[in-house]
């Protein structure tokens, strides 16, 4: 026979207030250059709105647009990241994040999550995410920087990518942010650990055969000036930056072939675009 107390506990569970369900929300944050339409001209629509797929709530998504040819710590890149992300999360009570950037979108995103008395909005964003999906950083810098910054000719290759001789270009130089890392980032070897993961994807090489149509998948003039640009780097690499750079901070999620459709090599190019299964992997992860 049930006992007063018994009933008693059964009454206060039930009447218990139930957790609130995490909203959950997604931003893409985009690579070194100045954005005003990160939607078509950076990711695509294509790419942005397969990922979207993955949301419970569709509205729940952020295409940043800043300044990334600045200073990772300048207003115009980390501060313009912050108003938005801290704008999104606390305009749509999101209180589980998942961020995905590209590039030199992942040193602005990881200054945030290193400096967290630098700016008052820093703890709310850093508190609200989840995760960082890493999609190529330059987590290392790139020799292609060097080489831009003391202007070799083949710079022409990779501008439409990289820029020229701007500041982030000056920051993404390999010695200038061994620098940093050793100073002001967190998340490399023998440097303190993220707040949050901080979840690497790895491009390993850039296909251009003319007969394959998967060279053609981002744009086959883009992944051919990659190509080129290659010769600069290491055996594996995406054309714009070393493997080790793109998993110098964080941990490794994947190098591309090991999930992507038919083990295809991403390009930097290809690695935010619709290419090989990437948005569907990157949806599911949400």
């Amino acid at each position: 026979m049930k006992t007063r107390a018994f009933t008693l506990i059964v009454m206060l569970l039930l009447s218990a207030p139930l957790p609130a369900m995490a909203a959950t929300g997604v931003a893409l944050v985009h690579g070194t250059g100045q954005q005003s339409n990160a939607y078509n001209d950076y990711w695509t629509s294509e790419m942005v709105e397969s990922i979207r797929q993955g949301l419970p709530a569709s509205s729940n998504l952020l295409v940043v647009n800043c300044n990334f040819e600045k200073y990772m710590w300048d207003d115009a890149a980390a501060g313009c990241l912050a108003t938005q992300l801290y704008n999104f999360v606390t305009s749509m009570n999101i209180d589980d994040l998942v961020v995905i950037t590209h590039s030199n979108g992942g040193n602005v995103m990881r200054w945030i999550l290193s400096n967290p008395t630098w700016d008052n909005r820093y703890p709310t964003i850093i508190d609200s995410t989840r995760w960082v999906n890493v999609v190529a950083a330059s987590s290392a810098g790139t020799p292609l920087a060097d080489a831009v910054m003391a202007g070799n000719v083949f710079e022409a290759s990779v501008g439409w990518l990289l820029g020229y001789q701007n500041d982030a270009v000056r920051m993404q130089q390999t010695s200038w942010m061994t620098y940093y890392n050793d100073n002001w980032l967190l998340g490399t070897s023998g440097r303190p650990s993220l707040p949050v993961g901080f979840w690497n994807i790895v491009g390993t090489d850039v296909e251009t055969a003319v007969w394959d149509s998967d060279s053609y998948c981002g744009g086959y003039a883009e992944n051919l000036g990659l190509e080129i640009t290659q010769e600069w780097l290491d055996g594996c690499s995406d054309g714009f930056l070393n493997c080790s750079s793109q998993n110098a901070a964080g941990s490794l999620w994947f190098y591309d072939h090991n999930r992507t459709n038919g083990s295809e090599p991403l390009s930097h190019n290809q690695s935010r675009r619709k290419c090989f299964n990437l948005d569907v992997i990157l949806r599911n992860d949400i």
